[in-house]
């Protein structure tokens, strides 16, 4: 446990140091805020309003964000490591593999974590100061719900990211591989269930249809936001939910699916990788 700790702290120390902690609080700052402020500016005002329709807005522009973040910091662990020269003198230390890609992605998910908490954090204090309509105590909830979804996202993420890292013999093409899968899961996977709607003209289970949203994690997260705010009117793919009840518990419980399915293919993919 201590060797992961030690890698963990390595890779957070660098995050710090390359400045990806910064960078990415502020853009998650600066999301939240803005989208908070000037959210309602299409209805002819501006100014901290409804926390359910910024929380659920929030979620539906955040999930572009997070996931292509979260890839950018650690598409290259481990093959920018080995292109490096460094992978080896890293095997030659007394350290297994599983310890060594366990601890690197500790350290990504640490600096997505606290970048995570520090951006949307100082955005929900700012919030609360400023709004004469949200109680402090309904604030600290959502936004909580929200940074923890968030965080499970990233953490998701990160961990495709390893599995493309451990697969591919050079950083072009795992950046290549990164940048498919983002789209694939932000994009297509919606779009390709919008078509089969629209191909059938909606002649689909309702009691079935939205438990294919379960199978991206993406959905998943803005389906937590939605489910919290049930009040919030919403529209698009996102509306078939409102045919199964899906609890708040349940979708962590699958977000936290989609993160363990990933880590175990990185480690076996890894332990299976010719050095």
């Amino acid at each position: 446990m201590n060797d992961i700790i030690t890698v963990a702290n390595k890779e957070f120390r660098d995050g710090l140091r390359n400045r990806w902690v910064s960078a990415i609080s502020i853009i998650f700052a600066l999301l939240a805020i803005g989208l908070a402020y000037f959210g309602s500016a299409a209805a002819g005002r501006v100014g901290f309003t409804s926390l359910s329709s910024t929380i659920v807005s929030l979620s539906s522009l955040a999930v572009f964000i997070i996931p292509l973040i979260a890839m950018m910091l650690s598409y290259d662990s481990i093959v920018g490591e080995d292109e490096n020269g460094t992978l080896l003198l890293l095997m030659a230390y007394p350290l297994s593999r599983w310890q060594l890609l366990l601890g690197k992605m500790l350290g990504h998910g640490a600096i997505m974590a606290f970048s995570t908490l520090l951006g949307f954090g100082a955005a929900a204090l700012i919030m609360g100061s400023f709004s004469a309509t949200t109680s402090w105590s309904e604030l600290s909830v959502a936004f909580f719900l929200f940074i923890v979804s968030a965080i499970l996202l990233g953490w998701v993420f990160i961990a495709f990211a390893y599995i493309i890292s451990v697969s591919v013999a050079e950083k072009s093409k795992a950046a290549g591989i990164a940048l498919v899968t983002w789209f694939m899961f932000v994009l297509v996977f919606d779009l390709g269930l919008l078509g089969l709607l629209v191909t059938t003209q909606g002649d689909v289970n309702p009691q079935l249809f939205p438990y294919l949203l379960l199978l991206n994690p993406t959905d998943i997260f803005r389906l937590i936001s939605i489910t919290y705010f049930a009040s919030e009117q919403v529209t698009g793919l996102m509306a078939v939910t409102q045919h199964v009840q899906f609890s708040t518990s349940t979708l962590f419980l699958y977000l936290l699916l989609w993160l363990v399915m990933p880590t175990a293919i990185a480690l076996t993919l890894f332990n299976r990788r010719e050095l």
